[in-house]
């Protein structure tokens, strides 16, 4: 019985994105609150990862692996944007403690997380709980998804991607 119940509340979550579709357009406010669009990245690739929230232990490992791989990317045609509910003020303490040089955007009103079907229900310890799920959606110069990864793991995904895109 409780399958079905547990059907019909996904079909309420957010659509996952699939590779061909077009990436959903957004414009956020950065660190340091200037306005960033996916459009101004039009004809480069873009890395848009999603993560629950600045300063915790997972989140801080990933940012941290995609700054040091950061130049790499960048020389293969691939920018990085990392995006999370955290407000402006929180996203300048995290790059400022972790020397981050990804770009990091703020989403308080997760509509652009629930665009890209990284907010909803996921197991956390066991429970089912609402909230990010940490995903990563590669975007190519069109502006169409090339890849949309869900529930990544926070520790290795940036090597893994690396090795997934053969670079």
């Amino acid at each position: 019985m409780g399958t079905a119940r547990c059907h019909e509340e996904h079909q309420t979550m957010s659509e996952r994105l699939k590779p061909g579709d077009t990436a959903p357009a957004f414009t956020l406010p950065d660190a340091d609150g200037k306005q960033v669009s996916l459009a101004e990245h039009a004809g480069r690739r873009v890395i848009v990862y999603f993560y629950p929230a600045a300063l915790t232990p997972g989140c801080t490992k990933q940012a941290c692996d995609f700054t040091d791989n950061l130049e790499f990317l960048s020389g293969h045609g691939y920018d990085v944007i990392g995006i999370s509910p955290d407000k402006p003020e929180k996203l300048a303490k995290f790059r400022a403690q972790e020397d981050l040089k990804v770009t990091l955007l703020a989403d308080p009103s997760k509509e652009t997380l629930e665009a890209y079907g990284a907010f909803g229900e996921k197991k956390l310890y066991g429970k089912t709980v609402t909230g990010v799920i940490r995903s990563t959606v590669i975007v190519d110069e069109e502006g169409k998804v090339e890849r949309a990864l869900y529930n990544v793991k926070a520790t290795g995904h940036v090597a893994k991607i690396i090795k997934d895109l053969g670079l």
